[in-house]
């Protein structure tokens, strides 16, 4: 069985992530890409499903971990009666194939180490075949893929597991290299794993050593952002929800999905948490696969897209994994790729709006995609849709999807009006106006003194708490308070908020899941717009003591099992964390957080 989600801690190489457990074993990595097939799938099953373990022989060893400072590099320090041993493990930024280090290190007195690797390529299901090269390198392959191990430790074979066992003593450096690399190439060679740590933390530090300051929060948002920057592909500029598939948002339920693909919304956030905390270069880079994988016909516009801007991404299930503890099915690929939520049209004209207010140089290209995304949203916004959540139990006239149609008509007129730009201000004005009318007339509920989730629906919604956020009626108006307290209410457990009450909303599936971490951190960010701001702080660092020992989150929260879910780490989770920390820290004038986001008069 794996270990709990947050005994788990990541690395990559900003083209794909491994989960490492505190016991020392990689369960989950898929090669060559955040999307590709697992060859280590152990997470989602067993062990013959694929991982690599190195730990101490002893079963009984105490272990401890940490990031080194400003890096993604992990190191575990394993404690035996005869010794300690440090597992250092880190994957350097590609210069050529990709590479997996693991270098062992001794540290005080003698300790037996054993290793056992299991390939298996194509979510645990494809067994390799298995050589030695001339320099004792060992190859394995099946299909396309192909890698390549080496280190001195003698290794064997064994019911189609490569074991070997070997002693470390203090001082001594012991290195694993496996490199990935397409079967039909020669084998890739050999490199210095010294000089790869050295280089890989070099990068990191110079890359995090850019952190806008955030108070007493800044080495919590420094590491979201380093997870947020691993979650980065490199080559495109998209940006993955989260580097896992399937992990489950309750226990042992079917509420599993593959997040390893590029959600407009969530990559747009990830965009601005990164641009207010000083890093334009990737700000360019998403805006600029933005523009590619949505070209075409605004009509044919997608909520997520694949790592290069893929647009079919067929759900499938893995009847031969078991899932993590149980939970059924696993699923690759997602099917919300063919739903509409009118949300995203919000999130990216607010992105584009505070990219150009950030220094970020416009460009014709992506003008001229503003005109015709707004074009196609004038013909759409009255129709329902599946809204934030993704519900799977029919589309609704969802408030939060229309509050966010206001937001795209009202950032792209900021847009033009402040850089002096074409385009058809008065229909834009008069769709603003149109649909800020609607949603207080029809997305409220005077009875409860609240806005709810869809029209003519009494059930609440944690988006809600983000309309003070981006401008839609200022925080000290009535229905915003109002709708604050009754989230503080209905959704609130245990000090934490539900997306949303499973029990009243048909979302197509059983239910019950865990409090979602964002909403929290949004609720905290409500709390500082109403001038609540102890309260804020004490809620803030609540959340910050969900974080496992090395600083990551997950999706969600199960505060009955007290144990994080869902997919892991999530985007959208370490995103809410930075503009918490950053709001917090500026509580003075929190509103400035989200770039001008000034509430329109209703």
């Amino acid at each position: 069985m794996p270990l709990r989600i947050e005994d788990y801690a990541l690395i990559g190489d900003c083209e794909t992530a491994a989960l490492v457990g505190r016991d020392g074993s990689i369960d989950w990595l898929c090669w060559p890409r955040f999307d590709s097939g697992a060859c280590f799938a152990a997470l989602l099953g067993r062990p013959e499903h694929g991982r690599w373990l190195v730990a101490p022989a002893d079963p009984d060893a105490g272990a401890s971990r940490r990031y080194l400072p400003g890096t993604l590099v992990l190191e575990t320090e394993f404690t035996t009666e005869d010794g300690s041993v440090a597992v250092v493990d880190f994957m350097p930024l590609r210069s050529r194939v990709s590479d997996l280090i693991r270098l062992v290190i001794g540290r005080r007195g003698k300790v037996e180490m054993r290793t056992e690797l299991i390939l298996r390529f194509d979510y645990g299901s494809i067994v390799p075949w298995v050589s030695r090269l001339e320099d004792g390198a060992l190859r394995a392959v099946a299909g396309p893929d192909m890698t390549v191990l080496r280190t001195p430790v003698p290794l064997r074979g064994e019911d189609l597991t490569t074991r070997g066992s070997f002693t470390v003593a203090e001082g001594e450096r012991i290195p694993f290299v496996l490199t990935w690399a397409p079967s039909h190439l020669p084998p890739p060679g050999a490199i210095d794993p010294e000089q790869a740590l050295a280089d890989t933390e070099e990068f990191w530090r110079e890359w995090s050593g850019r952190c806008a300051p955030a108070g007493l929060w800044t080495e919590a948002v420094r590491r979201s952002l380093i997870t947020l920057k691993a979650l980065t592909y490199a080559p495109t500029g998209g940006i993955v929800a989260a580097p896992t598939t399937s992990l489950p948002e309750q226990l042992g339920g079917p509420r599993n999905w593959d997040y390893r693909l590029c959600w407009l919304r969530d990559a747009t956030l990830t965009l601005l948490a990164l641009m207010g905390a000083g890093y334009q270069e990737e700000a360019k880079a998403f805006r600029d696969w933005l523009v590619r994988a949505v070209a075409g016909s605004p009509a044919q516009i997608q909520i997520l897209y694949g790592l290069a801007g893929e647009r079919r991404l067929p759900e499938l299930e893995l009847p031969w994994l078991p899932g993590y503890e149980g939970s059924r099915p696993v699923r690759i690929g997602n099917a919300a790729h063919n739903q509409l939520q009118l949300d995203v049209f919000g999130e990216l004209m607010d992105g584009l709006h505070q990219a150009r207010r950030m220094g970020l140089p416009g460009t014709e290209a992506g003008w001229g995609l503003v005109r015709a995304l707004l074009a196609h949203l004038e013909k759409i916004w009255h129709e329902p849709d599946e809204g934030i959540w993704e519900v799977r139990g029919g589309r609704q006239h969802f408030t939060y999807s229309k509050a966010m149609a206001w937001v795209a008509f009202d950032r792209a007129l900021r847009i033009a009006e402040s850089f002096g730009l074409d385009g058809e201000l008065d229909r834009w004005r008069a769709a603003r106006t149109a649909i800020h009318a609607e949603v207080c007339e029809r997305g409220f509920d005077p009875e409860q003194g609240s806005f709810v989730q869809a029209y003519g629906s009494k059930a609440l919604d944690a988006s809600l708490l983000l309309l003070p956020q981006v401008g839609f009626l200022p925080p000290d108006d009535p229905r915003i308070r109002g709708t604050v307290a009754a989230i503080e209410r209905k959704l609130v457990k245990d000090g934490f908020v539900l997306r949303y009450d499973t029990t009243e909303t048909e979302d197509g599936l059983p239910p019950g899941e865990g409090a979602f971490l964002a909403c929290s951190f949004w609720l905290a960010d409500a709390y500082v717009l109403m001038g609540r701001v102890e309260e804020a702080r004490t809620l803030f660092e609540r959340l910050l003591g969900l974080r496992n020992d090395v600083g990551l989150l997950a999706e969600e929260y199960d505060t009955d099992a007290r144990r994080l879910v869902g997919n892991f780490p999530q985007a959208f989770s370490h995103v809410a964390l930075v503009d918490t920390a950053y709001n917090l820290s500026r509580a003075a004038k929190p509103a400035e957080q989200r770039a001008g986001r000034e509430a329109l008069p209703a």
